[in-house]
């Protein structure tokens, strides 16, 4: 899970609706609550709500975490902690001037920021670890999510009419890029596993290709646009060796170009061997559906003749 910075900024209590005692339990169920009334599904007309669900996946992810969330609660204490000593500071000001005493208040706020510095870089390592390690909790909160969502749409009729105008339709793929050398096993940190647990937070992946041609490159179809384009927003991969993401195929209109050719972050000399990635990479996407296909008739098929046998 890719925790921000600025989760030192958010009151992430304040957030959730929940106060500082809150269980682990009902962290989930705050989240759940809160993340449906926003999710941008359901929200397709609200160009806030992506960042709203944004920041209240990072608070899951750190309140869920023991660690991460004792790193937050110090870092919460010292800022109340300062705005106590300030107010306490500003109403002596008024009754005391004396010389010796503005030193010592001197010294006490020099200490104060010390302290303050000092939990707040624990709370930056503890994100950063939840960075790279992802949150667990997150992921299956965020599953969860969009299955509520999915029984929804078919409860009012509206998978189906999706579903009559899915063939035909242009699925949204991203094109993945990081560090990788030839000879590096590890693939630059990202396997297939990795890169699906950093994607599926985002929306349903219908496919996940991961070049077998050339190292840290892969291509990624999600089932929804909207996924594609929070992945893009948001996605920033392993501190030690970020992800580069852009639009292969299904960009909407209304969304900056990145990386397509003939937009201003391609360049012109590259735009054929862009191309013909992306024909070649779609192809291979069409042709692992096709093979899936296949593959679940012909479970089909041998259910049905064990059937028939046991008869």
């Amino acid at each position: 899970m890719a925790v921000d910075k600025d989760v030192l900024e958010l009151d992430l209590y304040g957030l959730l609706g929940i106060g500082e005692k809150a269980s682990e339990k009902e962290v989930k169920k705050a989240y759940r609550q809160k993340a449906l009334t926003c999710h941008p599904d359901k929200n397709p007309d609200n160009p806030r709500a992506a960042e709203v669900f944004h920041q209240l996946s990072q608070a899951l992810a750190v309140l869920t975490d023991a660690a991460a969330r004792a790193a937050y609660d110090r870092v919460r204490k010292a800022k109340q902690q300062a705005a106590e000593r300030t107010r306490k500071l500003d109403e002596k000001r008024k009754k005391v001037k004396l010389d010796l005493e503005a030193r010592e208040r001197e010294a006490q706020t020099h200490d104060s920021e010390e302290e303050e510095t000092r939990i707040t870089r624990s709370l930056e390592q503890e994100i950063i670890r939840l960075r790279e390690e992802g949150s667990r909790q997150l992921e299956e909160q965020q599953r969860l999510i969009r299955e509520q969502i999915r029984l929804e749409r078919e409860q009012h009729g509206q998978g189906r009419q999706e579903g009559s105008g899915v063939e035909g339709r242009i699925t949204p793929k991203l094109k993945l890029r990081w560090k990788c050398g030839k000879e590096d096993e590890t693939g630059g940190g990202y396997s297939k596993d990795v890169l699906l647990r950093i994607l599926q937070k985002y929306g349903d992946v219908l496919n996940l290709l991961v070049s077998s041609r050339k190292t840290g490159s892969a291509v990624v179809e999600f089932a929804t646009v909207k996924a594609a384009e929070m992945a893009v927003k948001n996605e920033v991969g392993l501190v030690h060796n970020p992800l580069k993401i852009s639009w292969l195929e299904g960009q909407p209109q209304h969304s900056p170009s990145t990386g397509l050719p003939g937009s201003t972050g391609q360049p012109r000399t590259s735009q054929a061997s862009v191309v013909s990635e992306r024909d070649y990479e779609s192809l291979v996407m069409m042709r692992l559906r096709q093979a899936a296909e296949r593959q679940q008739l012909i479970e089909q098929l041998q259910r049905e003749d064990e059937a028939e046998s046991h008869a």
